[in-house]
C-alpha cells in the first residue's frame, strides 16, 4: 500500500492505492494555515486514512506530499508557501519525526503530472506518450513535465513555470515583480482581476455572461483562452512534448475550455503552415474531473528508490513504477505504464 497527500491551501487530499493499483480511500479535510498546522493536517490525513482502511503504517510501503511552494524534493524541504502561511519548513523532517517512516515530498504541480501520466500510459490508451506536459490552471498558472516517462523538474526545480513568461510590456504587474506575464491573464487570478463579481464560481461566471453576450465579457474571455493555447503553444515548441493535459480548478470548465483553446490553436495553424504542421489542437487534452493527480502523483513519488509497486488511476488501472532522486540537471522519478485491475472502490 503507499498513501499520498496533496495540501492544497483550503483543502488536503489524500488517498491510499493499492499495490495492485486500486484506489482502496480517499479523503478531504481542510487545510490548517501556518507551518505546524500544516504538519498537523498531514499527520490527521494519514492517521484517517489508516483508520478507514485498517491499516498499519509498517505495512505501507511509501507516503509521498504534494504541496504548493518551492520544494526541495532531495531533502523536503518546502520554502515561500505563503498560501499555507508560512516561508519555510522542513516538511519531510517534521513527518517522519511524527510517523517515523520516510516522507517524500514534491511540488503539487510536479505530483500532478505524474498522477495526470499515469492515466495516459495504460493500456486503455491507443498509445503511450512518451512525454506529457500538465498544465495546471489555478489561481496560478505553471506546468509539471514528464519527459520520456520521467517527471523533469530542471537544473533548479523551476522547469515548467511558464506561467512567468512575460508576454505583454505594457500588461498587468504580476506577482513575481515582472510585468504582463501569462499568468496575468490566464489564471484564476487573471480573471479576479479582470472580471468583478459576487459570484462563487466567476470563471463559470464569466463564460456564461460572453454567453449572453456580454461584450466585457467576452473581452476578458478571449484574453483568457488565447493565454492558455499560448502556454500549450510554448510547451510544444520549447519541449515538443506527446500530449498537454489541462488540469486544475479552472479545468472545470470542461468542454467550452477546450473547444475554445483548440479554436484558437486551429485558427493559429490556418495562418501559419509551420504551426500547422505541429498539430497543436490535436495534442490537448482535458483531466477527467474528480481524478485527484497530486493525491494520486504524490503517492508514486513516495515509492522507495528501486521498488517496484502499483500507482493508481481513476478505478481502471494499476501501475509499476520506481523512482531516483537528485538536486541537479536531470533529476527525475520514473513514472508507471498501467496495467489493468479491478474497479476502485471509491
Amino acid at each position: 500500500m503507499r498513501i499520498g497527500i496533496d495540501i492544497g491551501g483550503t483543502k488536503t487530499d489524500a488517498v491510499v492505492i493499492s499495490d495492485d493499483g486500486r484506489l482502496i480511500e480517499r479523503i478531504r479535510l481542510a487545510t490548517g494555515f501556518g507551518a505546524d498546522a500544516v504538519v498537523d493536517s498531514a499527520a490527521d490525513a494519514i492517521r484517517q486514512l489508516l483508520e478507514r482502511t485498517g491499516l498499519r503504517l509498517d505495512v505501507v510501503r511509501s507516503v509521498g506530499i504534494g504541496i504548493p511552494g518551492t520544494v526541495d524534493s532531495a531533502s523536503g524541504h518546502v520554502s515561500h508557501a505563503v498560501n499555507l502561511g508560512f516561508d519555510t519548513l522542513d516538511l519531510g523532517d517534521a513527518l517522519e519525526d511524527r510517523l517515523g517512516v520516510r516522507v517524500r515530498v514534491e511540488n503539487d504541480v510536479k505530483a500532478a503530472a505524474l498522477g495526470a501520466y499515469s492515466l495516459l500510459a495504460g493500456p486503455e490508451s491507443e498509445t503511450s506518450p512518451a512525454s506529457m506536459a500538465y498544465l495546471n490552471l489555478g489561481t496560478g498558472l505553471a506546468a509539471g513535465l514528464v519527459l520520456n516517462g520521467e517527471l523533469w523538474r530542471g537544473s533548479w526545480g523551476a522547469a515548467g513555470e511558464i506561467g512567468h513568461i512575460p508576454v505583454d510590456p505594457s500588461g498587468a504587474l504580476c506577482p513575481c515583480g515582472q510585468r504582463g506575464c501569462l499568468e496575468t491573464v490566464a489564471s484564476g487570478s487573471g480573471i479576479a482581476r479582470q472580471w468583478q463579481t459576487t459570484d462563487a464560481k466567476p470563471a463559470q461566471s464569466l463564460f456564461a455572461a460572453a454567453d449572453a453576450g456580454d461584450p466585457y465579457a467576452a473581452d476578458v474571455r478571449s484574453r483568457f483562452v488565447d493565454g492558455i493555447a499560448s502556454a500549450v503553444r510554448i510547451l510544444v515548441l520549447t519541449v515538443d512534448v506527446d500530449t498537454v493535459v489541462i488540469g486544475g480548478g479552472l479545468s472545470n470548465l470542461g468542454s467550452p475550455l477546450l473547444d475554445a483553446v483548440t479554436a484558437v490553436l486551429t485558427e493559429w495553424a490556418e495562418s501559419s503552415p509551420f504551426i500547422a504542421s505541429l498539430d497543436l489542437a490535436r495534442r490537448v487534452e482535458l483531466l477527467p474531473e474528480g481524478f485527484p493527480a497530486a493525491a494520486v502523483g504524490a503517492a508514486l513519488v513516495g515509492v522507495v528508490p528501486g521498488a517496484s509497486a502499483g500507482g493508481a488511476t481513476s478505478g481502471t488501472g494499476a501501475a509499476t513504477t520506481s523512482t531516483t532522486t537528485g538536486t541537479g540537471t536531470g533529476s527525475t522519478d520514473a513514472t508507471p505504464a498501467l496495467v489493468p485491475t479491478s474497479e476502485s472502490s471509491m
